[in-house]
């Protein structure tokens, strides 16, 4: 059997912890075997955004069950396989997409065998808690901002400016949580955002998108993941229904239901030093309801 021709097709984005498929590939991978099915319902993670980490899950065969150490986005082009590090953008033309399962070295899976792969639910949750919150958390950080623009800038879901879209330089969602790294540097001056008493004012900033992401907690706004399709590459979208508007943000991971779901939400601030461009740091902290 040769490298598969077609995306993986995933579950996950529907809240699925559970799927059924069929080994297209098993072979050795460094210390691991790469296992590629021809669906599943496991989260990879993705060298390009590496934001949200892997399920943690099993894959089961017949009487078996073996613990899935890592899974990452790989793309072929019929050739050659490429495992975490992709070199061509999703959906490039003749390549396909996949998710690779990462096993021990010994485990007994072969091509063509019908498996079973399952997911975490604890770790599945707490991560889409945390993504939930990261969205959430940035929309009301871009709204808190917003008096800070003097030049008209691209806009949110929203319609404030949006400062998380032009100014993030990395995301990390964490279990209940997430890491948010935005870089205050001269292109963002030069785009009309004014960071000036910034750094006398991150309590003031915290307290003011604690107070939006708090009133919409208490309005329980309902969230879905949009797709236009079953396979890893199809365009996803983050949709909360907010009271007075629907935001959509583009997102490839996985989410709660509602914004109830969090419990609480509150951010705190910390300015850095990268190479001296100030970098502006927001971690994010949802307290579950059960």
């Amino acid at each position: 059997m040769g490298l598969p021709d077609a995306d993986t097709i995933v579950t996950y984005p529907a809240g699925d912890l559970r799927a059924d498929g069929r080994v297209l590939m098993a072979s050795p991978h460094g210390d691991h075997l790469a296992v590629i099915t021809d669906r599943t319902s496991i989260h990879p993670v993705d060298a390009a955004w590496p934001d949200q980490p892997a399920d943690a899950g099993v894959l089961r065969t017949g009487a078996r069950e073996y613990a899935i150490r890592d899974a990452v986005v790989a793309a072929t082009d019929g050739d050659d396989l490429h495992i975490g590090s992709v070199p061509v953008r999703p959906g490039t033309e003749g390549w396909s997409f996949l998710v690779v399962h990462l096993l021990d070295a010994d485990a007994a899976v072969g091509e063509g065998d019908e498996v079973e792969l399952e997911a975490d639910a604890a770790t599945r949750r707490a991560l889409s808690i945390g993504h939930t919150a990261c969205h959430a958390a940035a929309l009301a950080l871009n709204r808190a901002l917003a008096d800070r623009w003097s030049k008209a800038a691209r806009e949110d879901a929203l319609g404030s400016p949006d400062f998380d879209g032009i100014a993030i330089a990395s995301s990390r969602i964490e279990p209940s949580g997430s890491v948010d790294r935005y870089r205050l540097n001269k292109s963002l001056r030069r785009a009309g955002f004014d960071a000036t008493g910034l750094a006398d004012g991150l309590d003031g900033l915290a307290a003011s998108v604690d107070a939006t992401l708090a009133e919409w907690v208490a309005d329980d706004a309902r969230v879905r993941i949009e797709r236009v399709g079953e396979d890893l590459t199809d365009r996803r979208t983050w949709v909360c229904e907010l009271p007075h508007a629907s935001a959509r943000i583009p997102c490839g991971g996985t989410h709660v239901a509602s914004l109830g779901e969090l419990g609480s939400v509150n951010v705190s601030f910390a300015l850095e030093d990268d190479g001296g461009t100030p970098v502006l740091v927001m971690t994010t902290r949802a307290g579950a309801s059960a």
